[in-house]
């Protein structure tokens, strides 16, 4: 087997792959759809040129789409749990030491109207509005690696203003409107409650501008480093101020030239300054700060809201600012191996069991060639 441009010991390749399905074998109730997961999940690591279940379930051996739709749609078997276990084995293989917990969102273009969420809405994939559909996902990173963990479906008031509309799709009929924020939080608190350590937070403006989302991670003591705008508000010893002037009032010395990690080609050098800031009357206790970056030869900047429970160094919130890139690397390698975007299902539950599934083969870790070897999680 050659995968991402890696020979791999078809054996051990093999036998780590019945291990991680081994893991999650007790989710399925009986064992057709357990042994059908195993062999979805065997088509989506495949070099299929399209990866949909007509292909899966060729390469399969099957006649026909129908027993992976089945699996997809209507088999028994617990989507969650499978999740849980799949965030567990993560963090067994990636470790806790050093762990940061990265949000954010992507989308895949669809046509029609029918597929659970879709509508016409901004998607960076695209970098425009388009006919899409947005899930936001949550990245488990360490110095060893990093991949996906959680997800969650975004539906926009279109769709859950539409009862009828929802109850085609599958929708549970509890499901409220919840914006890209809220889920995003429901990921992170789930993934500590789940037992996962991670003592940082990072994600891009949508996330640094939710103060729900700052307040609970505050309430937890997880430090965060969350981009914001040029016009997102402050406080300072001097009041309140948009961030790009209190930018605009640093004196030079204030720079400092440090790296937010290593790239493609090389060490990632920008120019950083950070300004303390002032807590609120209703704020948890800790330190608080204004970080901004600074491209050297652009001059382009960047903003960061960030919290610690306790005092840390400049360089500490410029690591953290450096991986927020690593949910990107996810997606890229997901997408590309997994399948993660290849979907070409309608309902509820068909997303999030495809995804998940996705995920499976997605999972890996720093000592076995299912994850670095093949390619499938990104070091």
């Amino acid at each position: 087997m050659v995968a991402a441009g890696h020979s791999v010991d078809p054996a051990r390749w093999r036998e780590t792959f019945d291990g991680l399905m081994a893991r999650i074998a007790g989710r399925f109730r009986r064992v057709e759809p357990r042994r059908r997961a195993r062999a979805f999940v065997l088509g989506l690591l495949a070099d299929l040129p399209r990866k949909n279940c007509w292909t899966i379930a060729e390469h399969a051996g099957d006649r026909g789409p129908a027993g992976m739709q089945h699996l997809l749609r209507k088999a028994v078997w617990d989507t969650d749990a499978v999740r849980d276990d799949i965030r567990t084995i993560a963090v067994e293989h990636l470790g806790d030491t050093d762990a940061i917990l990265v949000v954010d969102e992507t989308g895949d273009v669809k046509k029609g109207v029918c597929s659970v969420g879709t509508q016409r809405q901004y998607t960076g994939t695209a970098g425009r509005i388009e006919n899409a559909q947005v899930g936001v996902f949550l990245t488990y990173t360490t110095a060893v690696g990093h991949t996906l963990i959680d997800r969650e479906l975004y539906l926009p008031a279109s769709w859950t203003g539409d009862p009828a509309r929802c109850a085609v799709a599958g929708l549970p009929e509890d499901t409220v409107f919840a914006t890209k924020t809220v889920l995003a939080q429901r990921m992170i608190l789930r993934a500590l409650d789940g037992g996962v350590r991670a003592g940082w937070v990072t994600g891009d403006e949508v996330y640094g501008a939710a103060s729900r989302l700052r307040t609970a991670l505050e309430e937890r003591g997880v430090g965060y480093v969350l981009a914001v705008a040029c016009d997102h508000q402050v406080r300072t010893a001097t009041g309140s101020h948009r961030v790009d002037a209190v930018t605009a009032r640093l004196p030079k010395r204030a720079w400092q030239r440090l790296s937010a990690g290593e790239g493609a080609k090389g060490h990632r050098f920008y120019d950083w300054a950070w300004v303390g800031l002032v807590d609120g009357p209703d704020e948890p206790a800790g330190h608080r700060w204004l970080l901004v970056r600074r491209h050297r030869r652009t001059g382009e900047l960047g903003y960061f809201r960030c919290y610690a429970p306790g005092r840390v160094a400049l360089a500490m919130l410029v690591r953290v600012a450096g991986r927020r890139w690593t949910v990107e690397e996810s997606f890229q390698t997901a997408k590309g191996l997994a399948g993660l975007d290849k979907h070409q299902v309608r309902t509820w539950t068909s997303w999030y069991r495809w995804t998940t599934l996705s995920s499976t083969g997605f999972d890996g870790g720093s000592d076995h060639p299912l994850g670095v070897d093949a390619g499938v999680l990104t070091r």
